[in-house]
This record gives C-alpha cells, sequence and structure tokens, in this order.
C-alpha cells in the first residue's frame, strides 16, 4: 500500500558517482527532479535517488498519530513514523521540489532522518509561463541541482566551488530578489 511516499527511482550507479542524495518530488514536479538526476549524474558525479511524494498531508497525520501514540504508552517500544522509515536508509541530503508552497512538503520536515531543504513556489507568480513560473520559484531543474549540491556542500561531500560551478552553468542569477518575499 502506497501510504504517502514510495521510490520511483533508485541512484545510478557506477565508479563516477561520488557523493549520494536524495530528492523527492510532487506531481509535476518530476519533470525538475529527473532533470536533476540527470545532471548531477552526468556533470558532477551525483547518484540521486528519486522519491515521489503522493501526500504530505498523509505523512503528516500519520506520523502525528505515531507521535500521540508513544506519548500515550510510554512504557511500550515507541513506534517510527512512516516517513521516517522509509526514508532511514534514502541516501545522503533529501531535497524535496513542488509545485505548491514549500510548506506542504515543510509538513514532515521533523520526521525526515537527513537534512532537509524544501523547494515550492511561495508568493504570487510573475511569470507568463510555466517554465518561467519554476524559474521564478527556484523550483526548475537548474535550481533543484543546485539545492542537491549545496546540500551536499554543507555536509561536505562536494567543495563550495562546484555549488559556484552548478549557478555558473545554468545561468543562475544568486543576487537575484528572493521570490519568498517579492
Amino acid at each position: 500500500m502506497i501510504e504517502g511516499l514510495y521510490r520511483w527511482a533508485t541512484a545510478p550507479e557506477g565508479a563516477e558517482v561520488r557523493a549520494r542524495a536524495t530528492v523527492l518530488f510532487s506531481g509535476t514536479a518530476q519533470g525538475a527532479a529527473r532533470f536533476a538526476q540527470a545532471e548531477l549524474a552526468e556533470h558532477f558525479g551525483v547518484g540521486v535517488e528519486l522519491w515521489s511524494a503522493t501526500s504530505y498531508k498523509r505523512l503528516r497525520e500519520e506520523a502525528l498519530t505515531t507521535e500521540r501514540w508513544n506519548r500515550l504508552h510510554p512504557g511500550a517500544p515507541a513506534r517510527t513514523p512512516r516517513v521516517t522509515e522509509l526514508l532511514v536508509e534514502a541516501p545522503g541530503p533529501i531535497v524535496a521540489v513542488t509545485d505548491f508552497m514549500k510548506a506542504v512538503p515543510d509538513q514532515v520536515a521533523r520526521w525526515v532522518p537527513a537534512p532537509f531543504t524544501p523547494l515550492g513556489t511561495d508568493g504570487f507568480g510573475r511569470s507568463d509561463t510555466r517554465e518561467a513560473l519554476r524559474r521564478f520559484f527556484e523550483t526548475d531543474g537548474p535550481h533543484v541541482v543546485v539545492a542537491v549540491l549545496a546540500a551536499l556542500a554543507r555536509a561536505g561531500d562536494v567543495k563550495p566551488e562546484v555549488v559556484a560551478d552548478a549557478i555558473a552553468r545554468y545561468d543562475i542569477d544568486p543576487d537575484a530578489i528572493d521570490p519568498a518575499v517579492a
């Protein structure tokens, strides 16, 4: 039974893979996730596992129910939220990308057992196409690549220069206005 999250694609294997990460995606953000997986493997030596998040709400509700059960059964072995069980062996840091607000994947952040970065479309759109909208809100493929590399850099798995190279490669303006406050 699928309970809000399932592994969609394993990470590419091979000697050229030097670091690993996980990307969660919702619905139409699948394209950005697949782009990031391919680019990270080909250009940066990063193997990315993809997970489809079908319901962050269901995952959150189950985790809260688990917390409640644990609180009310102090003498029993603690239960683990489903989202934690599913992602406990997911490789590296976890980036979640969605066309919804960042608050949607952020609903499960406290139960994700790895460094977690949500990407979403907070604020008002200023775009004439979906591609422009995703670029503005930093949820397109290139921004997912940069988010994964930045998380890996924070973990010490890649050098900060690799992140800077990706920013230049994808023509991302690091000084662009933050779309969440625009």
